[in-house]
């Protein structure tokens, strides 16, 4: 376990004092999940943090042996294996695993090579009866058992119950299909820790990919998750949130060595710009950022906070099909509540449309990366789930904006924002003289948390 104790009092007083995200829930008029109630207010140190674990290939190639190949790590949505035959291929570095839905209903992982000549079994997702080599045509079944090759009569040697293929664990949360390659490594629901318990409430599996956008970027793949498990960041780079959101008093937790979490309020001015936005302002930055041509008009004493809450509880309720009047709180109707699960899953909490994030290598360069976002849409108990939508992929060179049509214009400018400055922190640590980087003790504090969990597998 990483090792952690409490914030000082000095240190929790010199946050910024306005009010806090706890304080807002105590606004609420319904129950409060116990989970959005944890406030861990944990310190783990303020050492500087060297930058070859950013830019060194020997770095990269230990984190590949100790982390790739022994930790829990999403593959695909569930709804990509749905029929006995179904298969999706998952990339990570040099690795390639094939999964599998068997005749039996039960999910599979093989390590995707052929055990005559060692090419590739299948690539990308499809549907066949069973795993048979383009290149010879060595057959397995669905269940990895040697079923057949051509002229077999010219490898006696190659006995059938020597020549399965070998397997990859696999498990399932939240509609998500985990995979480890580590024989050794403790079950999912043991590596989740307090992740499920919180999350569970908020129903990941009743959910289909509504959104999915995929996209290299020109940095490190733990320069890109770091953008994505502090909000500090935003003050400077997205300007127009601060009429929204309570950027200063993000709250920001850490259970164990997998899991973390940040808290940003909505509908409320961020607290070092408050006096520059009215209540009205808020509401219709939100509506902007959203597309919306709409700007609803607040009644005399009403919160933009209460009014967004009023305006998506209807379309929640569509979506899910069931009534959260009386037991949603404001928070989990519009918040950014967003988990993350070592190394490299981040899951968003909350009852309408979230966001889910994946940060990958792109292939075995230590500069750049592959960035998943996903959104999860809610659907009705008891009928069929919506075919999950294709895959917009963008370039190293195409901005987010490029898929505007997919995830809207505000949000697309959003991470265009972020995309700018991804590639130039990457180019910064290159040139830093400093050989560091520092960190907050407290809005950056995931952060470190990721790194103690990173020299945790390294140095296992």
């Amino acid at each position: 376990m990483n090792e952690k104790v409490n914030l000082t009092p000095e240190q929790i007083a010199a946050r910024d004092p306005s009010e806090t995200f706890q304080d807002l829930l105590d606004r609420e008029k319904v129950a409060v999940p116990a989970a959005l109630r944890e406030s861990t207010d944990t310190y783990l140190g303020s050492e500087d943090i060297p930058v070859e674990r950013y830019i060194s290939q020997e770095f990269f190639d230990r984190e590949v042996e100790k982390v790739w190949r022994k930790t829990w790590q999403v593959a695909c949505r569930e709804s990509r294996l749905r029929h006995s035959g179904d298969y999706f291929v998952y990339d990570i570095v040099n690795d390639s695993i094939v999964l599998t839905r068997a005749e039996s209903g039960e999910l599979k992982g093989f390590y995707n090579s052929c055990l005559h000549r060692g090419r590739a079994l299948k690539r990308g997702s499809g549907h066949s009866e069973n795993l048979r080599c383009p290149y010879h045509g060595w057959t397995w079944t669905l269940d990895g058992e040697f079923d057949s090759a051509p002229c077999q009569w010219d490898f006696p040697h190659i006995k059938k119950e020597d020549n399965t293929l070998p397997e990859v664990r696999v498990a399932t949360w939240g509609g998500w299909v985990f995979i480890n390659m580590d024989d050794e490594a403790p079950g999912l629901e043991e590596y989740m820790e307090v992740l499920p318990e919180h999350m569970n409430q908020w129903k990941h599996e009743q959910r289909y990919v509504s959104m999915h956008v995929e996209k290299v970027i020109g940095a490190n793949w733990k320069v890109v998750l770091e953008a994505f498990i502090e909000s500090y960041h935003a003050i400077a780079t997205h300007p127009q949130l601060m009429a929204f959101q309570a950027i200063d008093n993000s709250q920001y937790d850490v259970w164990g060595d997998h899991v973390s979490r940040t808290i940003t309020a909505y509908g409320v001015p961020n607290p070092t710009h408050a006096d520059k936005f009215t209540e009205q302002d808020s509401m219709d930055a939100m509506m902007k950022l959203a597309g919306m041509e709409d700007r609803p008009e607040l009644s005399p004493g009403q919160t933009a906070r209460e009014k967004l809450a009023e305006i998506s509880l209807p379309g929640v309720n569509e979506q899910a099909g069931e009534n959260f009047e009386g037991r949603a709180t404001m928070s989990e109707l519009m918040d950014s509540t967003l988990y993350s699960l070592f190394p490299n899953f981040a899951p968003w909490a909350g009852h309408g449309t979230v966001i889910t994030y994946r940060h990958r290598p792109n292939g075995d360069d230590v500069n750049s990366s592959i960035m998943d976002i996903f959104m999860l849409t809610r659907y009705p108990e008891g009928t069929e789930a919506p075919d999950d939508v294709p895959t917009f992929s963008l370039g190293i060179d195409e901005p987010f904006s490029s898929a505007a049509e997919v995830m809207g214009a505000g949000l697309s400018n959003v991470f265009n924002q972020d995309g700018v400055n991804l590639p130039q922190v990457q180019k910064g640590l290159k040139a830093s003289k400093k050989g560091a980087i520092s960190l907050g003790n407290y809005q950056e504090v995931r952060i470190r948390q990721f790194h103690q969990t990173l020299d945790k597998y390294l140095n296992a």
